[in-house]
């Protein structure tokens, strides 16, 4: 490359800095290939999972925005709020002129998703449904945030540390598990959720696993026919409130008549994040415990 005296130092900045004018791309959860111009600088979460996912990706320094109850890690509570995950406040977003919004398929308003969308917004959409996509998710946000070395890192040290948890447990004694999401509604998971994947990988058998519906509604009747060993739930730090308590009027129920009511956090365990890592390890010693006895 040849350059006139008054374009040399223009050159100079080129041949030094190349990686200032690299374009980057990711594919995201909806198959749409997003690039940008070079790494993203200023990044919008629209959803606590998301905000988890980009500081896993190393990039949480370049996070100018969030969605209410993005509570992990503690440096999230500090940053600007613009909504909720169901109520985006355009005009707050807009005014903080993120280079990245990071947003949830199913949990954003397709409405306002789309206005942003016309607004030529740069969007990268997320929704991890199992261990290996947590992974490829926190990868491919660290190539769009150029925090690569950060990003594949932890992406590495989950994916392990899932399989080492699935080793551990690949020959452990069945347990009928039931998850409660929601008591009223009473609500629970099948085998396609994440969570549903964590019972699994402990060597849990989930009573309603076959459901077609990703979370399901239910009746306690079903319940009580399933008859499982075990009753989860998640809960604030996972201490015990008194979310289970209507359970203990049904004594004929296995998991009730052996005091199998068990609380894991509520945060770790219902966002796909690599604290699933953790939850995971948790729910595998609540089962630990009902096979000891």
């Amino acid at each position: 490359m040849s350059c006139w005296p008054v374009k040399a130092l223009f050159c100079v900045l080129l041949v030094l800095s190349p990686t200032v004018w690299a374009e980057v791309c990711a594919e995201d959860a909806e198959g749409k290939r997003v690039c940008l111009p070079e790494p993203a600088q200023r990044i919008a979460t629209l959803s606590p999972g998301a905000t988890e996912l980009v500081f896993a990706a190393g990039a949480g320094d370049k996070v100018v925005a969030v969605v209410n109850h993005s509570d992990y890690p503690p440096a999230a509570r500090k940053l600007p709020l613009v909504g909720n995950h169901t109520r985006i406040d355009l005009e707050t977003l807009l005014a903080l002129k993120p280079d990245l919004v990071v947003t949830w398929v199913t949990g954003n308003p397709p409405a306002q998703i789309e206005m942003l969308k016309e607004l030529g917004m740069p969007m990268f959409a997320i929704e991890p449904r199992s261990f290996e996509e947590v992974s490829s998710t926190i990868e491919r946000l660290s190539v769009l945030a150029g925090t690569e070395h950060e990003g594949f890192a932890e992406a590495e040290r989950f994916r392990m540390g899932i399989a080492e948890v699935a080793e551990q447990y690949r020959n452990a004694e069945p347990i009928r598990v039931f998850y409660q999401v929601w008591e009223t509604p009473l609500m629970t998971i099948n085998n396609e959720h994440l969570i549903g994947k964590v019972l699994q990988l402990c060597g849990g058998l989930n009573v309603f696993g076959d459901m077609s519906r990703m979370v399901p509604r239910i009746s306690a009747e079903v319940v009580l026919q399933a008859d499982p060993h075990v009753i989860l739930t998640g809960s604030v730090e996972g201490a015990s409130d008194d979310e289970l308590d209507h359970w203990k009027d049904y004594s004929e129920m296995s998991a009730v008549a052996r005091d199998n009511l068990f609380f894991v956090p509520a945060s770790p365990i219902s966002r796909p994040t690599p604290r699933l890592l953790e939850a995971s390890k948790l729910i595998c010693e609540k089962l630990d415990i009902v096979r000891e006895h």
